[in-house]
């Protein structure tokens, strides 16, 4: 069994959420989740979780986001190291990554959770604004961490879901609060992930082009060549680099994004392994069943049936594919 390394940091109550903010957080949530699952909100990127029972480690596929666990807690494993998410601690993931969470929670405490996608723009901008003392460190190299909360955070995070309650306020104010927490972010420890992750001057900001060109092009025939020389490094050079952004190997990436992929076609359109196979890129259907049952534990057929009916419990008022991709793209 591996030995993992757990990046965790215990933090005084009176460091992280007031108890107020940690109250109100909860009753927001509950309010603001009356089903398990995932349900969309008002503004585009956000997005909040519910889920009332333990779920056993399983794979994932992350966006790049923030992720604030407010009750109950998460854990992600990657390359050999294990991530916490809790109340204490937030998750960034600065580039797409395929991983595996394992989420802690009971009907009695459930865990109750909300991810806002990273607005490259929004960095951008925030960084021509604001006047640095110091010129700011981009020498990131994983695109997976977990991060202390502090009381500025956690206030940010309590003022968003007061103004989701309503669409108007949601509409008129969600977006400079979420400029906020993007701004509070570039004043922590890992603002140095998120900007090598989109700077051209370090293997991050290289290694990204590639997992760009990766969910661009995912059916097609992809190379390590070609891969590195999108990024502009050696392919030894290349392989290591990639190898410190995503614990991975630049092939197994690129067929998790593949497997990640058909599992969310077969959902959500209703076609079958076959086509599902030759639609991400796969030659051969056995040889993609084959590692379709590696990698989530199930046959196609039986993990769909599965996903379908956790679907049953999400609220009706959405749109139908919008909570399969939520849920397949982001699954627990």
């Amino acid at each position: 069994m591996p030995n993992y390394f757990i990046r965790t940091h215990i933090m005084n109550n009176n460091e992280c959420w007031h108890a107020h903010d940690k109250d109100r957080t909860i009753a927001l949530l509950s309010a603001l989740t009356p089903t398990e699952g995932f349900t969309l909100t008002a503004l585009d990127g956000v997005k909040l979780m519910r889920w009332n029972r333990a779920i056993p480690r399983s794979p994932v596929f992350y966006e790049p986001s923030i992720v604030f666990v407010c009750q109950g807690r998460k854990v992600g494993y990657l390359g050999g190291e294990v991530y916490q998410y809790n109340p204490q601690q937030f998750l960034i993931l600065s580039v797409p990554l395929p991983f595996e969470s394992e989420t802690i929670a009971s009907a009695e405490e459930p865990l109750l959770a909300i991810s806002i996608r990273i607005n490259l723009s929004m960095v951008s901008e925030l960084l021509l604004s604001v006047a640095h003392d110091a010129p700011m460190n981009i020498n990131g190299k994983s695109g997976i961490s977990s991060t202390p909360l502090d009381k500025q955070l956690s206030n940010a995070v309590v003022r968003l879901l007061e103004c989701l309650q309503s669409k108007v306020e949601a509409s008129v104010l969600g977006q400079s609060i979420i400029r906020e927490i993007h701004y509070r972010i570039l004043q922590s420890s890992q603002a140095s992930a998120i900007l090598a992750a989109h700077s051209t001057h370090n293997n991050m900001g290289k290694i990204s082009k590639a997992l760009r060109l990766i969910h661009a092009e995912y059916a097609n025939e992809l190379n390590v060549d070609t891969l590195a020389a999108v990024s502009a490094m050696s392919v030894p050079s290349f392989h290591a680099a990639f190898r410190d952004v995503t614990a991975t190997s630049p092939i197994q990436y690129l067929k998790k994004t593949r497997l990640h992929k058909a599992r969310l076609l077969m959902v959500q359109d209703g076609i079958n392994a076959t086509l599902a196979a030759t639609k991400v890129g796969y030659e051969s259907a056995s040889q993609f069943s084959r590692e379709f049952k590696r990698m989530f534990g199930k046959s196609p057929m039986e993990e769909v049936s599965a996903v379908r009916s956790a679907l049953i419990t999400s609220p009706g008022e959405f749109v139908a594919n919008q909570v399969v991709d939520q849920y397949v793209t982001v699954q627990q």
